[in-house]
């Protein structure tokens, strides 16, 4: 029985009819346009915030999906440092955030180099520095060997398992490659469609042994960036992937296991999109916020550690700020950061939260909703 979408006759002859998201395309275009737009009203320096603000927000939430939480700080100066900005409190990466920063970095920045088969070895390389998954030896810038059996992803207790979906066999995936990089190098449908298609696809063909989700989403922030004509992203489509992974893995294994007409996985998709270019309004509103903070305060007395929470708070802290939280960052006693602190509300620019606790906890006065510490 030909359960799953790579083995219909007719693979990878992908069908879809376009009247059920023709409109949904349109507005997403608009977005695009507008964003793109909006950015380059920006100058130089609010532009590159942005980028690092969004670019750092897809390699965290990119790694999320798959269970992997990475330090957004070491993130963020990997990319920082890779791109040549400066910026304060910078850190050192671990090799692992080192190397999905150079494969986002990669295939946005470089966008409109093709793909080869030696791009994507370097990509999972890069994932995989140690040549292992966890505690698991796994082959390592290659395609799979299904050593162990069929690739498969599966869920339930040991006997219980119920299979959402198998791979295509690895002696395939030779022949399955050629034809996918050919296809994304050289098909000429609009590029917002052909993002949705060859996610769907890479993921359906699952070449490497572990690492497909993540080089999958950079294979569509590529073509998204190609579409948006330009290599700086601005909106993240693995934040939004993050925000509906429920409804993202009903609609790949709904798709996986039916037939080739795939038009109600681009539907998903570009409502994805679309969200995905509307949320990223928070990101400019942060930027902006920040420029005009420093603006404001440019002949205010702060001291090199309040400088650093502060950008910390407005480069997006999680969880509450309280003065243990403020010390350990700064890396100073628990005095300096009460009297840190205190200084801050007698400016004008912390204040107490007004909801209570066993601790206090501060929040920055004026700060955008979705923002906050």
């Amino acid at each position: 029985m030909k359960a799953f979408i790579h083995q219909k006759d007719n693979w990878p002859e992908f069908t879809w009819n376009s009247d059920n998201f023709l409109s949904l395309l349109s507005e997403a275009r608009n977005l695009q346009g507008r964003l793109i737009g909006k950015m380059e009203t920006l100058g130089f320096d609010l532009r590159n915030e942005a980028l690092l603000d969004t670019l750092t927000l897809d390699v965290l939430k990119s790694s999320e999906i798959e269970g992997e939480f990475l330090n957004p700080e070491q993130v963020r100066s990997s990319i920082a440092r890779r791109l040549g900005m400066e910026i304060a409190g910078t850190v050192e990466s671990d090799r692992n955030v080192e190397g999905v920063v150079e494969m986002m970095l990669d295939a946005t920045q470089n966008c409109f180099t093709p793909l080869t088969a030696e791009r994507l070895f370097d990509w999972h390389a890069a994932l995989f520095p140690t040549g292992r998954s966890g505690m698991h030896k796994i082959t390592v810038a290659d395609w799979r060997k299904d050593t162990t059996g069929p690739m498969q992803v599966v869920s339930g207790a040991m006997g219980k398992e119920k299979v959402h979906f198998q791979a295509p066999d690895s002696e395939l995936l030779e022949e399955e490659m050629t034809r996918f990089i050919d296809w994304f190098n050289n098909n000429k449908i609009d590029l917002v469609i052909k993002a949705a298609i060859a996610h769907l696809w890479f993921v359906t063909i699952h070449p490497f042994e572990d690492g497909n989700g993540r080089i999958t989403r950079a294979l569509t922030d590529m073509l998204l960036a190609q579409s948006d004509k330009s290599n700086q992203r601005f909106y993240s489509m693995s934040a939004q992937i993050r925000i509906e992974r429920k409804k993202y893995y009903e609609i790949l294994e709904k798709t996986q296991k039916g037939n080739l007409d795939i038009t109600d996985w681009i539907v998903w998709f570009l409502n994805c999109l679309i969200n995905s270019l509307i949320s990223t309004d928070s990101i400019l509103t942060r930027v902006l916020f920040k420029a005009e903070f420093w603006q404001k305060h440019i002949d205010t007395a702060i001291n090199d550690r309040q400088r650093k929470l502060l950008n910390k708070i407005m480069d997006g802290f999680e969880g509450k700020l309280t003065s243990s939280k403020w010390a350990k960052i700064a890396k100073c006693s628990k005095d300096s950061a009460v009297r840190d602190i205190n200084d801050l509300i007698e400016k004008g620019i912390l204040q107490k939260e007004a909801a209570g606790g066993r601790s206090t906890n501060y929040e920055l006065i004026g700060m955008p909703a979705g923002n906050s510490t």
